[in-house]
């Protein structure tokens, strides 16, 4: 069997949501040619139940009909208990079922030199190897040259996150956004950030390549987004000391209200929105994926230049999207519901044109309450009053936050990284 790439082994810790559709996109992309997951425990009665559960999956469907199509035939053979190996469509996959600290996990010895971090319980680049309820640094002494984080970084310790004290050999990146910030002979640790910031990423680069830093006076977002595993089928008792009681609530028949750290990991990856004013917030809601990001911007009119309006908006997206050599972002004109932006290919935004808006009105500003505003220039105006017209602009960006967008986004940066070291 013919594979593209170099016979690297890939390494994943977790074989949770994440973890489990990362080994699916690496067996149908056959970049590497043998994928060694850690579980960390026994799971089942063992190697018929990990096939078992790897081979099926309640929103994507079977593994051999995403693989090969609705009449393919199940491509799981070759279990082998005692090693704790199968093959999935012809591609070896090792479990490794014995050690959850990441220090203590034999990548090394199985020939792993790049690893995904899917668990999600190991996101602070700040903390040794050596600690004792594990680090993701952890992955690096065991053997591993780089590691990636499915989601974004978290320091424990937020004095040092507040002093933007971010190890120089990790780095926060967004393929098609700031990737080439990657450095291979510098960082080892690299954050994919979130599935809400790829989507969003994509949906503000594009405004500011062509409006510019300036004209954007302040921005928000809200992303109506799927159920997580972090979250309860049915209520329970918060855990000690946490603060959040929603978290506790039934997924299936709530809307619920949370947060998101997608501002803070966007102005990681676009500086320029440091000094843009943005707000982020998040819902989540009863669906298994297929989420949807709400940018609310309040743009400045330039009355010498083209007046910004839905047409005008909107053909900033489908002109990027046409441009985009990847593939990252798409625009329709179509009207779309969740499910269908289900598995769509590599999409980290799919921008919903027909529901752009656009409304501008003009803002009273009283220049005596401005402040730094030198008063011996305010007393020689003949009024004290300016008006500024603002235009509010509404836009809607798709994701499928599983497999469609952010795992194939992740395999990208997996195998981009991997082709670095090789």
């Amino acid at each position: 069997m013919e594979f593209e790439g170099n016979h690297s082994k890939l390494g994943i810790n977790g074989f949770g949501r994440i973890g489990k559709l990362t080994a699916w996109h690496h067996i149908g992309r056959r970049f590497f040619d043998e994928i060694v997951i850690n579980l960390g425990r026994d799971v089942g009665k063992g190697m018929e139940d990990i096939a078992h559960y790897m081979e099926r999956d309640s929103t994507y469907g079977r593994l051999e009909a995403f693989l090969n199509g609705n009449n393919a035939t199940p491509v799981i053979s070759d279990i082998n208990e005692a090693e704790g190996t199968l093959k999935a469509d012809g591609v070896p996959i090792r479990f490794l079922r014995k050690n959850r600290n990441p220090a203590d996990i034999k990548w090394k010895d199985n020939g792993v030199s790049i690893v995904v971090e899917t668990t999600g319980q190991f996101l602070d680049p700040t903390i040794p190897a050596e600690d004792p309820k594990g680090s993701i640094r952890g992955h690096l002494k065991a053997g591993a040259e780089k590691v990636i984080a499915s989601a974004p970084f978290k320091f424990k310790d937020k004095g040092m996150e507040l002093k933007g004290a971010m190890p120089e050999d990790a780095v926060t990146t967004v393929m098609g956004i700031n990737d080439h910030m990657y450095d291979p002979r510098k960082h080892s640790i690299i954050s994919n950030a979130s599935c809400t910031t790829n989507c969003l990423a994509h949906m503000m680069k594009p405004l500011l390549d062509v409006l510019g830093q300036k004209k954007i006076l302040s921005a928000s977002m809200a992303t109506i987004h799927a159920a997580t595993g972090s979250q309860q089928v049915l209520d329970r008792l918060p855990g000690s000391g946490k603060s959040d009681l929603r978290k506790n609530r039934s997924i299936l028949n709530n809307i619920i209200l949370t947060s998101t750290g997608a501002a803070k990991a966007l102005r990681l990856v676009i500086p320029e929105m440091e000094k843009i004013g943005f707000i982020a917030e998040s819902v989540r809601i009863p669906t298994t994926t297929g989420s949807l990001v709400i940018l609310v911007l309040n743009l400045q009119e330039d009355m010498q230049g083209q007046q910004i309006r839905r047409n005008f908006i909107n053909n900033i997206y489908r002109e990027a999207a046409l441009n985009d050599p990847r593939g990252y972002l798409h625009y329709t004109d179509k009207q779309n519901v969740s499910g269908d932006i289900i598995g769509s290919p590599r999409a980290a935004a799919t921008i919903e044109g027909h529901e752009t808006h656009t409304r501008t009105a003009e803002v009273n500003i009283d220049l005596t309450s401005v402040p730094g505003l030198d008063q011996s220039i305010i007393s020689t105006l003949l009024t004290t009053t300016i008006n500024v017209p603002v235009t509010q602009t509404v836009v809607y960006g798709w994701y499928d936050n599983e497999m469609g967008s952010y795992v194939n986004m992740l395999g990208d940066r997996t195998v981009s990284i991997a082709e670095d070291i090789c």
